[in-house]
């Protein structure tokens, strides 16, 4: 009885497109499989039930990342993780791993991310995860927000690189972490610069987003220009982290150029 109707909802998780149906066909599938005994693995659980198990823990991670919950997600990715460790690799194994990392990465974790990482090139055998498509992805985000690469970042979060729906709910929150980052970076690298070139330079859509975006920073806004009024002079002393700045912003500026010539 259990696993017939187990198998119904599963058929019926798969066609929703309401998270509170969804959260209810979830709760509904997790009686079924304490029903079964299969909510955890065990040595006496078939290998019918486990992979049932799986499905609905991969399911409820994806069905909670659409609805932008990242605490249930989390949760899921737990309670799933027992099942990949006797399953081995199938499922849905790599895309939530990937979007686990993205998880770590927008948050800001990033002890956690590269120990994630360390535990997934245990488990490779050899093969590079940065050439999974699920696992690379983050993998490059990681890298490329490390060097400052904003541009890059920017690019593979617009493109066709981004793997599946689930992975481009995070791109509206690193494009916000990426904006306030290269803000920072120009108040510190120049005294002004164009409204037109910042457009570009903050991703963002209109020039009149760029002067509400200037305004809530406190910049000045004169003549068609952003002046930044807590920037001090670079001189021949500047410190490192002064020196990244200006190359970040640098990089980022020459993509904005590359904009405008396209637009």
């Amino acid at each position: 009885m259990a696993d017939r109707e187990l198998t119904e909802i599963l058929r019926k998780l798969k066609s929703s497109k309401s998270y509170t149906e969804s959260n209810a066909l979830l709760s509904k599938a997790k009686i079924n499989l304490l029903k079964l005994k299969a909510l955890t693995p065990t040595p006496t659980t078939s290998q019918a039930h486990l992979i049932a198990a799986r499905e609905v823990f991969e399911t409820g991670a994806l069905v909670s990342i659409r609805a932008k919950d990242p605490a249930a997600f989390t949760k899921y990715v737990h309670q799933v993780r027992p099942f990949y460790d006797v399953l081995g690799d199938g499922g849905e194994r790599k895309k939530i791993t990937g979007l686990y990392l993205l998880l770590l990465l927008t948050q800001g974790d990033y002890a956690g991310f590269h120990t994630e990482l360390e535990g997934l090139q245990l488990l490779s055998e050899g093969e590079s995860v940065e050439e999974d498509r699920f696992l690379g992805y983050p993998i490059k985000l990681e890298r490329w927000l490390m060097e400052g690469a904003y541009d890059r970042v920017w690019r593979a979060m617009a493109s066709r690189e981004v793997p599946s729906e689930e992975y481009s709910v995070f791109s509206e929150i690193l494009t916000t972490q990426i904006r306030s980052e290269i803000a920072s970076c120009s108040e510190t690298a120049y005294p002004s610069l164009p409204i037109s070139s910042t457009k570009n330079l903050l991703f963002l859509e209109s020039e009149g987003a760029v002067i509400s975006f200037a305004q809530a920073r406190g910049w000045i806004i004169k003549d068609g220009r952003i002046y930044f009024p807590n920037q001090g002079p670079l001189d021949g002393g500047e410190g490192e982290e002064e020196r990244s700045s200006l190359a970040t912003i640098e990089n980022t500026l020459g993509y904005a150029r590359e904009l405008e010539t396209i637009v």
